[in-house]
């Protein structure tokens, strides 16, 4: 029997690609329980919450195009430096600012950075790896931003409560500063397939004139997907302060607990989507979410949102990957970055607006009627996915067998 990682023991994108990665997606998750409790120091609205963590997801929106093209222009190397390099700068003055104007901005300039990063790991897994690997290869990168996800809100759980909520900056930076130097030692430049060099006047036109119809199916479907991912950032930790009472302690191991899910089914994920088919793991991955959001408003004890959380958890770490590998599977060879960063654009559109709705409904509302909202961005996604997007995955036809062969 196969060994489930043996086809990364010839592979140096262990070292280039998983661990850069696996570095910032640690400070992400520290920053999990953190966040949203630090900009409620600013001041006492759900909707001032819902803007800054949405003004990351605004910066990756505006990022992600000039991505494919800055992929093109200079090749992955540059676009990972600057990336990793924005990323790293953009969090220092959050450790002393009293401006909730300067956090807004360094929130967008960090999720503008991100886009870059994302965008130029993303077309190197579009390019380089085959189909039938495909699913595994992306959903072990989906795992390992798990894998972040689980030891970050710990770590930030248990900085911010012995430190102070500002500690968790500093150590985010010392892990992108790690980041920045493992790409300028030791990745190589790789340019963007020459299959599209110098035939196309305008590629990001041609994209898209070819490829809108799957795009904006396929897209709006993403965009609901991303919703319901990127609530659970705000909505467990709010749950967590203002319905249950519970300190950043507790809610940094809910949060991680929530990340152990994913963890624990990011390969098996892999596996589903190249055996059987990427729907077979997008399907269930949005059911399961939505169907932890509609039970929120049950939600009465620290034990309670710890069960919602590991079910939310359970769900998404059925779709590792899924979004990555359904957009890698769509893109034409001739204009695969500028496919990518208008997919990655798409999807960013949804993770930017969850944050904002949340906010605003819990203001308007409650936070248990924001986490119904979301359930039905999942339902939503499973929905178009389910009836409108074509199956990716091409198994090759089954020969006759011969009697005597």
């Amino acid at each position: 029997m196969a060994r489930p990682f043996q086809f990364l023991n010839r592979n140096p994108i262990v070292l280039t690609i998983y661990l850069p990665w696996l570095l910032i997606a640690i400070g992400i998750g520290c920053l999990q329980p953190i966040l949203p409790l630090y900009v409620a120091e600013f001041g006492d609205s759900y909707s001032l919450v819902g803007l800054v963590l949405g003004a990351e997801g605004i910066g990756q929106l505006m990022g992600n195009v000039p991505a494919g093209i800055m992929l093109r222009r200079y090749g992955s190397k540059r676009t990972l430096l600057v990336g990793s390099l924005g990323i790293t700068l953009a969090i220092l003055p959050l450790i002393w600012t009293q401006s909730i104007i300067v956090v807004l901005a360094m929130q967008f300039l960090g999720g503008f950075c991100r886009a870059l990063f994302s965008v130029a790991q993303h077309t190197y897994f579009s390019q380089n790896v085959s189909v039938a690997k495909r699913g595994r290869a992306i959903s072990i990168y989906g795992g390992v931003m798990r894998i972040g996800g689980l030891i970050g809100p710990a770590i930030g759980g248990f900085l911010g409560a012995r430190f102070g909520l500002r500690s968790a900056f500093p150590f985010y930076a010392v892990l992108g500063l790690g980041v920045v130097l493992i790409i300028l030692f030791l990745v190589e430049n790789h340019i963007v397939n020459d299959e599209s060099q110098g035939r196309q006047a305008n590629p990001l036109r041609t994209t898209l004139r070819v490829s809108g119809r799957i795009l904006t199916i396929a897209g709006t479907a993403s965009l609901l997907a991303q919703m319901i991912r990127a609530s659970r950032r705000i909505l467990l930790p709010l749950i967590g302060r203002d319905l249950l009472g519970l300190d950043v302690d507790a809610i940094g191991l809910v949060m991680s607990i929530a990340s152990a899910m994913d963890v624990v089914l990011f390969y098996p994920a892999g596996i589903i989507m190249d055996r059987f088919g990427r729907k077979y793991a997008i399907l269930p991955c949005f059911g399961i979410q939505a169907l932890a959001m509609l039970l929120v408003p049950l939600v009465s004890s620290f034990a309670g949102l710890v069960a919602i959380g590991a079910l939310i958890g359970f769900g998404n770490g059925l779709g590792s990957g899924t979004m990555m590998t359904l957009g890698s599977d769509l893109a034409p060879p001739e204009t695969r970055g500028e496919f990518l960063s208008v997919w990655r654009l798409i999807g960013d559109a949804g993770f930017t607006g969850a944050p904002i709705l949340v906010g605003a409904v819990a203001d308007a509302l409650t936070l248990s009627a924001a986490a119904i909202a979301m359930a039905f961005a999942g339902i939503g996604a499973v929905a178009v996915f389910g009836l409108f997007v074509p199956e990716t995955l091409k198994k090759p036809a089954k020969r006759k067998r011969l009697p005597y062969s």
